[in-house]
């Protein structure tokens, strides 16, 4: 039986309810995999990728939802090259499991800049690619600014993404 998995690639800086209300839509997938970046393609600047790794596994045990999964795998590309390319990454998932249907999900803003991926044509050739917006507009943004000025965020995050926000002091500068 062939394997349903979606690719759900973010910063996760952090991770919060706005992306939990897109994986919560995905019940559909055999697996969800959750890739945080391990450089930003436009240069913003993030956590340490092991924090937020971290920050993610947290995330996960939260939502409670059987087919998620961590993802490094673009700190594993990121050793061999420069940059990390959403073909080099679904490129190397189809190699690992060649019999399994990907699917590349990514929000209504990305969609409308898919044609400056590289390698948009070939990524829409091998692969599903499926727009799913948030249901809950949360910016990770906006955790950033109301941490920075100390205000609550716990309607924003999990709780156990709060527990390591707070216990690694993390994001104590403005955005």
């Amino acid at each position: 039986m062939t394997k349903n998995i979606a690719v759900f690639g973010s910063a996760f800086n952090p991770p919060s309810l706005g992306h939990a209300s897109v994986l919560k839509r995905l019940s559909m997938f055999d697996q969800v995999l959750l890739l945080p970046s391990a450089a930003h393609a436009w240069g913003k600047k993030m956590l340490p990728f092991d924090i937020r790794c971290q920050l993610v596994d947290a995330f996960i045990t939260d939502l409670q939802l059987a087919n998620l999964s961590l993802s490094t795998l673009e700190a594993e590309l990121l050793q061999q090259s420069d940059s990390v390319t959403t073909f080099a990454v679904l490129t190397a998932l189809q190699e690992r499991d060649p019999e399994a249907t990907f699917t590349f999900v990514l929000g209504p803003d990305n969609l409308l800049a898919f044609n400056k991926f590289y390698r948009s044509d070939d990524i829409l050739q091998r692969w599903n690619i499926m727009a799913c917006p948030q249901t809950v507009n949360i910016r990770s943004t906006m955790i950033r600014d109301a941490i920075a000025q100390q205000d609550a965020i716990d309607a924003w995050v999990t709780p156990g993404v709060a527990a390591l926000i707070s216990h690694y002091s993390l994001y104590q500068e403005p955005a």
